[in-house]
């Protein structure tokens, strides 16, 4: 097995079993395997070790993002350099933030089991509206004219920002299976990212198949000296486009890191 199929085993697991026996189908024709990556750190910077990092963005010289917990959960900002963050809004105590994105000036966040999503104004953090959809929310990104949310399975939707209606469902599959845990997503040049739950992967998908192309191994980006007992998994993925940057980090992670990758 590969590597990279060895790494994405536990999300591929729950699929894989249980499921009742189907028949053939023809071959399909062969396709490239998912190219995969380590990384090189270019920068480390300050992260709060309080924030259970659900959504990240990066616009304007500013990080944004969304975090977890109930009673914690809120969307702020965050200056690189200096460290020092700015709460634009909180959401109430009963509801658990997730992935948030930004379109048109306004900023969307998802909540866990709330089936809410609030729309906050980018400029003043002013509530805006809300929508109701179906299911949990976990990871939602944008291309810039839809919204792309994940919900913990192996879909990705397609979501019209308007009216927050599905437009489309997208399965994700490696190797032809589906990989399950997709949480948080950033769009970079064209391809979803998506952190895979549990693991220190990212899976680099086409958006428009759900084909993963590629395999980014983070393994070790937060060194064991750095870990607490309430540091947990890998989750988070910014990109600023204007210089080509790649931002990583996890909840309750006391760094954030600029990465490149580098092909196996």
């Amino acid at each position: 097995m590969k590597a990279s199929a060895y790494l994405l085993s536990a999300a591929l697991f729950l699929t894989a079993c249980g499921g009742p026996a189907r028949a053939k189908r023809p071959a399909a024709e062969p396709q490239p395997a998912p190219a995969e990556y380590t990384y090189r750190i270019r920068a480390v910077y300050p992260h709060s070790r309080t924030a259970y990092t659900q959504g990240l963005f990066y616009a304007d010289g500013l990080l944004w993002e969304g975090t977890g917990q109930h009673g914690e959960s809120v969307l702020r900002t965050t200056d690189l350099e200096t460290g020092r963050s700015r709460v634009v809004a909180r959401l109430p105590r009963s509801e658990f933030g997730e992935g948030i994105a930004l379109l048109g000036g306004e900023v969307f966040q998802l909540t866990w089991q709330s089936n809410t999503a609030h729309v906050w104004d980018a400029a003043t953090g002013r509530k805006l509206r809300e929508h109701r959809y179906p299911g949990e929310g976990w990871g939602l990104t944008t291309d810039g004219r839809k919204l792309y949310m994940s919900d913990g399975t192996a879909n990705i939707y397609t979501v019209d920002p308007a009216s927050f209606r599905r437009e489309k469902t997208t399965t994700v599959t490696f190797e032809g299976r589906p990989v399950n845990y997709l949480n948080e997503l950033e769009w970079i040049e064209g391809k979803i990212w998506a952190n895979v739950y549990t693991t220190d992967q990212v899976v680099i998908l086409d958006p428009a198949t759900g084909r993963v192309e590629g395999v980014v191994d983070l393994t070790g980006l937060l060194p064991d000296q750095e870990a607490t007992e309430t540091t947990d998994v890998l989750n988070g993925i910014a990109y600023d486009a204007d210089a080509k940057r790649i931002f990583l980090t996890g909840k309750n992670w006391p760094k954030l890191y600029e990465i490149e990758i580098i092909r196996k």
